[in-house]
């Protein structure tokens, strides 16, 4: 059953957002003006509208509570490759809006943030905050991902190793807990429960609106290619050097081979390019995929020599979107002789290139059960033991490099190696009159993130056998994956490496025991939960009706016009 939003429920207000004494963190009036571009009116809704939803839901879930039922959110679309669910849903597809933008004053300290819905993409995020020279600091690239998604998920990018996760740039996130009661979270209020429902999967609480630092957007990126040395460690020992001496805000690489490693830097600038300075675009069906453009800057240049280029920010943020990475290029794979991949092609299907329309053919298809879609984290120290595995058992290239700062444990962001910021804490004052502060939390050690994403063997029984033979080896380096892709732990493997204590006491204080748990929601045995489709199921991914039956879903849903309509593109004299 799916359970739907009573709207017309009146409610008290319950968001409680930036009643914060030290300064100007309200925006009262809806965040866009009417001098606004008319294309963003759209984002405006009361916040009584926005109360009167939350108050549906948490009547809903209280329902749900008393009666016992367990149930699952629904959010209306999803960029995870597991499949969709069934049973008792919750549909908050209708938390999709951009509440109110606070612009802060930097000379009086005030910071800039945004009060934010969980359904709202990240590029329709980003369209509502560059008019007011505003940016989220962590953008995902992929534009369909959610501000939810990102906290409730463990999201982090090409700025992550200055600014951390996503999760770590929310200042408060308005939850409905397992009973029905509507919560604050902050650092401030019930501070356990914001920390662990970052990365948590939704799994503590429902996220119905989140308060987001911004920070001053400029109107280009500096990119920076530069090609690393063609030995792998000495490749990775100068990423890793980069981002030891970073003058930049943006950091990733991609290794397409052990011989040939790219890393690529972003520094924000204004309008006042070079001149000369060469502009370069990747949304448009005549650009090239942002990770085969890179590849042909740099397949002549010597090892430590660069190439530059100016790309606008939006067009940087979301330059993987196109070709999602390089899992687009399966999709060519799957109908092999009966369309080549080659530029006319990508011109031609690029309304089905874009990530969103991707997800609906990797849905269709069944192709997951084949391709390994996997991001996994590694200690530095340990990423060329892990590369090498990666390249004699899984012979996928490329794979995508991304540093992360550190994180607070314990957590599901994938981080591992705890440290105690404070050895010399007491459980009493000097005076032994009164208990002394709590020490401070730890943190993770500093991780490289290695998107993994290629054909694995067709065989299931081989292709699960590779997959815990990854999970096998990243626990023996101290690794971790991220929990959005398929996961083959046994639940006693599962949680050998994750705090269960603390996350069941943290289900038992804050009633989310009717919510499914994040072993329920992501684990796998290894048969795996696919091996029981249907004959039905089974026929639609035959070839090639699945691939056709995800083109249908694509144009049906209405997310290949996205892309076309999106106003964060770059027009040439804007």
């Amino acid at each position: 059953m799916a359970t739907l939003v009573n709207l017309d429920r009146p409610t008290e207000s319950n968001l409680q957002f930036g009643n914060d004494q030290k300064g100007p963190f309200y925006v009262d009036e809806p965040c866009l003006s009417k001098s606004c571009d008319p294309a963003l009116q759209a984002h405006e809704i009361s916040r009584q509208h926005h109360d009167q939803i939350v108050s549906s839901l948490a009547a809903h879930v209280r329902a749900f509570s008393e009666s016992g039922q367990r149930f699952r959110i629904y959010h209306g679309s999803s960029n995870s490759t597991r499949p969709p669910s069934t049973g008792n849903l919750l549909d908050v597809s209708a938390l999709n809006n951009v509440l109110s933008i606070s612009k802060g004053d930097e000379n009086s300290g005030y910071e800039s943030w945004c009060l934010v819905e969980p359904n709202v993409p990240m590029d329709k995020l980003v369209e509502a905050t560059l008019p007011y020279g505003l940016v989220p600091p962590v953008v995902m690239e992929f534009p369909g991902i959610t501000v939810g998604g990102g906290f409730s998920g463990s999201s982090a990018e090409s700025s992550s190793f200055r600014c951390g996760f996503f999760s770590d740039n929310v200042h408060e996130v308005e939850m409905i807990l397992g009973n029905g009661e509507i919560v604050q979270a902050s650092n401030d209020h019930h501070q356990d429960l914001f920390h662990a429902a970052a990365g948590a999967l939704g799994t503590l609480g429902i996220v119905t609106a989140v308060r987001l630092r911004l920070v001053p957007a400029k109107a280009f990126v500096h990119v920076r290619y530069t090609r690393l040395a063609t030995f792998l460690p000495d490749a990775i020992g100068q990423f890793r050097k980069m981002k030891a001496g970073a003058t930049f805000e943006y950091l990733d690489a991609i290794l397409y081979s052990k011989q040939h490693a790219v890393a690529i830097t972003g520094t924000s600038i204004h309008n006042d390019l070079p001149e000369g300075a060469r502009i370069q675009t990747f949304s448009d069906a005549a650009d090239e995929w942002f990770y085969r453009h890179v590849r042909q800057r740099t397949a002549r240049l010597a090892p430590g020599t660069e190439a530059d280029e100016y790309v606008p920010l939006a067009e940087f943020l979301f330059r993987y979107d196109r070709g999602g990475f390089w899992v687009g290029e399966m999709g060519y794979d799957y109908f092999h002789h009966l369309i080549p991949f080659n530029r006319f092609t990508r011109w031609l299907l690029d309304d089905f290139s874009h990530t969103r329309t991707l997800y609906h053919a990797l849905h269709a298809t069944g192709v997951t059960r084949e391709l390994v879609v996997q991001d996994v984290t590694v200690p530095w120290d340990r990423a060329i033991e892990l590369i090498d595995h990666l390249a004699d058992d899984l012979d996928i290239w490329p794979l995508w490099l991304c540093p992360l700062g550190r994180a607070r444990m314990p957590t599901f962001h994938p981080v591992t190696a705890l440290s105690s910021l404070s050895s010399s804490a007491t459980d009493t004052s000097p005076d032994g009159s009164e208990p002394a502060p709590s020490p401070p939390p730890s943190l993770s050690d500093e991780m490289l993130s290695i998107g993994v994403w290629g054909w694995g063997p067709r065989d299931r029984a081989a292709f699960i056998a590779r997959n815990r033979g990854l999970e096998a080896k990243l626990e023996a380096l101290g690794g971790r994956k991220w929990l959005y892709a398929h996961v083959f732990y046994s639940e006693d493997e599962f949680w050998r490496l994750y705090d269960r204590t603390w996350y069941e006491g943290l289900r038992d204080k804050y009633h989310a025991t009717s919510l499914m748990s994040i072993y329920e929601k992501i684990g796998r045995s290894a048969a795996g939960d696919h091996d029981a489709r249907g004959w039905l199921q089974t026929a639609r991914e035959m070839w090639p009706v699945g691939g056709l039956v995800g083109m249908w879903r694509a144009v049906r849903s209405g997310d290949i016009n996205l892309h076309r309509s999106a106003k964060w593109k770059w027009i040439a004299g804007s």
